[in-house]
């Protein structure tokens, strides 16, 4: 199965399939040489969500997880009409979870700025339950920050409790952890949050869709083999290799490079 991110983010997903499906064969690629997607237009982040979709499928995976939320945003319908392998977002699992945690219909949204704009939160929530106030926070400062050699510093905790304040004054009681990057730092979202605030991410929820999808398409391997996991980047791989076992919990020990010329001519 294939696994993208703009980063190490989407590890922190990865690390749940490879927990709950360990005896599936896994290959992540993070593109590194074109991070943030954040702050970029949704069409240009569809666009390498299209390319590393159409690379991955080259290279022979039978699944795909967009294990990025901007990149869910931005282009998995048109993935899912593309390749002839099934896809898999995380916003989703994000949106049924908030929906039935919730007890006051006060959800809260932290993310990236492309995956506020892209609204697909908010229209899967509503569909949901048309009655729940949906309150989207963009927060362009904090993947830089996580991504961070210290991601627990001062400047962290200052900029999540300043894009939090607005959520804290609307009330809500549940807050959907919109970013893949932000559960490495989640003491600090629920500290500045408190108890009383139930914290959304996707991590299990999407292995479980993933489990469930492979099994509804009898593509499942043998369970009782030992699966592998291998890593890609189109950045630096030593840097990848350093950062990516803080966020896979795992040891990484080799990183191949990939180049952006290799991404583009699989979408050719």
């Amino acid at each position: 199965m294939g696994v993208f991110d703009s980063g190490v983010g989407g590890l922190t997903v990865l690390h749940e399939c490879l927990v709950t499906m360990a005896h599936e064969d896994f290959v992540y690629l993070g593109d590194h040489a074109r991070l943030p997607y954040g702050p970029r237009p949704l069409a240009e982040v569809r666009r390498f969500a299209q390319e590393i979709g159409a690379y991955l499928e080259a290279n022979g995976v039978k699944l795909i997880v967009a294990a990025c939320n901007t990149a869910t945003s931005a282009g998995l319908s048109e993935l899912q009409e593309e390749l002839a392998v099934p896809v898999v977002g995380v916003i989703t699992p994000e949106a049924h979870a908030a929906v039935q945690t919730t007890r006051n219909r006060r959800i809260g949204l932290m993310a990236t700025q492309a995956t506020v704009e892209a609204g697909r939160y908010a229209r899967l929530i509503h569909d949901l339950d048309a009655g729940v106030e949906f309150f989207p926070v963009a927060c362009p400062e904090l993947v830089p920050l996580i991504e961070s050699d210290d991601p627990f510093r001062a400047e962290t905790t200052e900029a999540v409790r300043g894009y939090a304040e607005s959520l804290k004054d609307a009330g809500v009681d549940t807050v959907i952890l919109g970013c893949t990057h932000y559960p490495l730092v989640r003491p600090i979202f629920q500290r500045v949050f408190g108890r009383g605030v139930r914290l959304v991410f996707s991590a299990e929820e999407t292995a479980r869709e993933v489990a469930e999808t492979l099994a509804r398409k009898e593509i499942e391997n043998d369970d009782g083999r030992e699966g592998s996991y291998r890593f890609l980047t189109t950045g630096d791989p030593l840097a990848f290799r350093t950062m990516g076992a803080r966020f896979l919990q795992l040891p990484i020990d080799e990183v191949e490079q990939v180049s952006l010329a290799e991404l583009r001519a699989a979408a050719a």
